[in-house]
């Protein structure tokens, strides 16, 4: 595949300047608390909201990856032997297994070449991108501006009575359960976890337009995507013979609504260091300690 590689929540081409604004902002993490995970290698699979674009400090700039992502903290945590962060923000499951080219343009090899057999975990958090979350979050917040009160992209997603973002999410689960496949046939006696997203939207309500502009209406619309998009992913981790950590949960009341000191994901205009409707170093922080509970 020769296409750059971009944030999974992508906004339209006007978030590049927030993106950059928000680069200079710096938010410490703390460190998650000891449990006990697999100290063997730990290879972490996935997309941004792995890679933690823009969060301090970035050590990879192709595929915008911080080491105070979520893996990063789990590694340090557990006393990994040894880790293996290939997580790269745009990847799709096609890029896990096939390879791609990073935001640079720089080629990458599969991620899945970083599972050997000696692996003792292995985290994979995949297929917002597949299902085209970066395209849906820019076209609502832009159809919102004419129908802040409505449901222009409910409307827009489910005209002639399917629903294409569900049919996306049924589409996206056998390349999901291909990954987890590959994976356990690399490393047959790893302990394999499937990460769904945190809430991105509040769990409950009309959101909070303008601030994230997502018109009232399109709010429990695109709340039950998400929600519809972790189900799959639970069931597909289920059926492939791996674990499933939920991160939604714990991030209910943390989502890009909230204050600039409790929420988790960033909104259009990020107040903390992150790309606009990514996690910022507070909810990699959180998905590591849902991940080191789910692993106790």
């Amino acid at each position: 595949m020769n296409r750059p590689r971009l944030p999974l929540l992508r906004t339209a081409g006007r978030m590049t300047a927030l993106v950059a604004a928000a680069a200079g902002v710096l938010l410490a993490a703390a460190a998650p608390a000891v449990a006990a995970a697999p100290a063997g290698r730990y290879v972490a699979l996935g997309d941004s909201y792995t890679s933690a674009p823009l969060v301090p400090t970035q050590v990879d700039l192709n595929c915008l990856r911080s080491n105070r992502n979520y893996p990063s903290l789990v590694a340090a945590s557990a006393g990994s032997s040894s880790f293996a962060d290939v997580s790269c923000s745009g990847a799709t499951t096609e890029d896990i297994l096939y390879g791609g080219d990073g935001a640079l343009g720089i080629a990458l090899p599969p991620q899945v070449n970083a599972v050997t057999s000696a692996t003792a975990l292995v985290t994979v958090q995949i297929g917002g991108n597949d299902i085209g979350f970066s395209g849906i979050i820019s076209d609502c917040a832009e159809a919102s501006v004419s129908s802040p009160l409505g449901s222009p992209c409910k409307n827009r997603f489910t005209a002639g009575g399917t629903d294409q973002l569900r049919a996306r999410i049924a589409a996206a689960a056998p390349k999901v359960a291909a990954v987890l496949r590959a994976v356990r046939q690399a490393a047959p006696n790893a302990r394999v976890v499937v990460l769904g997203y945190p809430a991105i939207l509040p769990d409950s309500g009309y959101g909070c337009w303008p601030v994230v502009p997502i018109a009232y209406q399109d709010v429990p619309y695109l709340r039950g995507v998400q929600k519809a998009l972790n189900t799959m992913l639970a069931d597909t981790a289920a059926a492939g013979g791996a674990s499933y950590a939920d991160v939604y949960t714990p991030s209910i009341g943390r989502d890009s609504c909230k204050g600039s000191g409790t929420r988790w994901v960033e909104g259009l205009v990020p107040q903390n260091a992150a790309a606009p409707f990514h996690p910022n170093a507070r909810g990699e922080q959180g998905m590591a300690t849902a991940l080191l509970a789910h692993l106790s």
